[in-house]
């Protein structure tokens, strides 16, 4: 995402407005007063203590309170982590001071940080994330990465995204890639409602139109033939679920997460349909458990519509990919 320390106004900053929190009186607020709000707002209850756990902050409770507001800040504004910083007296609107605040309150009670801020960063782009979807991983930006080397950053033909949750995939492949369109398809209509209000809000920026439809896995593209079809599937299993950390396992969508059949179970599923759905020489590309990548690689292997069957690391040198490319018709 684009270092924009030095923009000098980011949406909310720079109007003079009334202080709500002493009602008629008016003056401009800063970047400075709505970072010093929001960290009142992380003292005024006990931190979680997960939610500090996820910050690179410093020991000191004061330091790490006052850390963790400059972040709420920056997320909100979509600025470098150290614009609030850089533009303390800044004026800031009093829409800026009521978000800081309540999403400090939000973090204070153990939300993860992307869902108290609701943003997430992705690839290039930054998305509207809660308790709907997942919260995009930087291990599935790579992802991405595949499907575009996979298919050559040539022009043309449909890409699908199957469980689409936020949209993460779909709107960077939009957006990057040179695709005739994108199908997004998800069996949660609220997942897909927090993907299309990110499909308008990034409008113009995406080369290819994305259409969203609701169904269980490959359903929603019935008899059709994909370029590509690529997928982050639920793939943690019901007996690991207690082992998952508590900012996962208990705010995040249990079906964007957990599967039956030692998690194995979705994955199975469109490893069988797959190949219907795709063109001679097509793409499948798919997020795996690390721990069950060789299993998904030798299922896809055995299934006879497929070849160059490739399992890929990830920035961790994990075996987080299988790919595989669709045999020609016969």
């Amino acid at each position: 995402m684009p270092d924009r320390r030095l923009d000098p106004a980011p949406a909310g900053v720079g109007t003079a407005v009334a202080d709500t929190s002493a009602p008629g009186t008016t003056h401009a607020r800063t970047i400075a007063q709505v970072v010093a709000l929001a960290s009142q707002a992380l003292a005024s209850q006990a931190l979680a203590s997960q939610a500090l756990a996820s910050q690179a902050l410093a020991t000191r409770a004061g330091e790490r309170r006052e850390a963790l507001a400059h972040e709420i800040v920056a997320a909100l504004l979509d600025v470098g982590r150290h614009w609030p910083r850089l533009h303390a007296d800044d004026p800031a609107d009093a829409a800026l001071a009521g978000r800081a605040t309540e999403a400090a309150r939000r973090l204070a009670r153990g939300m993860p940080f992307q869902y108290a801020v609701e943003r997430a960063s992705f690839r290039h782009l930054t998305l509207h994330v809660d308790s709907r979807v997942l919260i995009p991983r930087p291990e599935t930006e790579l992802l991405v990465d595949l499907v575009l080397e996979a298919t050559g950053h040539a022009p043309g033909g449909t890409v699908v995204d199957v469980g689409t949750g936020s949209g993460a995939i779909a709107l960077a492949l939009a957006e990057e890639g040179r695709f005739r369109r994108v199908i997004a398809t998800d069996v949660s209509a609220d997942a897909l409602a927090v993907a299309r209000g990110n499909a308008e809000a990034l409008g113009p920026r995406l080369a290819a139109p994305v259409e969203l439809r609701q169904g269980s896995l490959l359903g929603p593209v019935a008899g059709m033939r994909a370029r590509a079809i690529v997928s982050n599937p639920p793939y943690i299993s019901f007996d690991e679920a207690a082992a998952l950390p508590a900012l996962v396992r208990d705010w995040e969508p249990v079906t964007a997460l957990l599967s039956a059949d030692q998690g194995l179970a979705v994955t199975r599923e469109l490893v069988r349909d797959a190949a219907a759905h795709l063109e001679s020489g097509g793409t499948l590309a798919l997020e795996v458990d690390a721990r069950r990548a060789a299993l998904v690689a030798e299922m896809v292997a055995g299934n006879a519509a497929f070849s160059s069957v490739s399992v890929r690391l990830d920035l961790a040198g994990r075996e987080r990919f299988v790919l595989a490319r669709r045999r020609e018709w016969r």
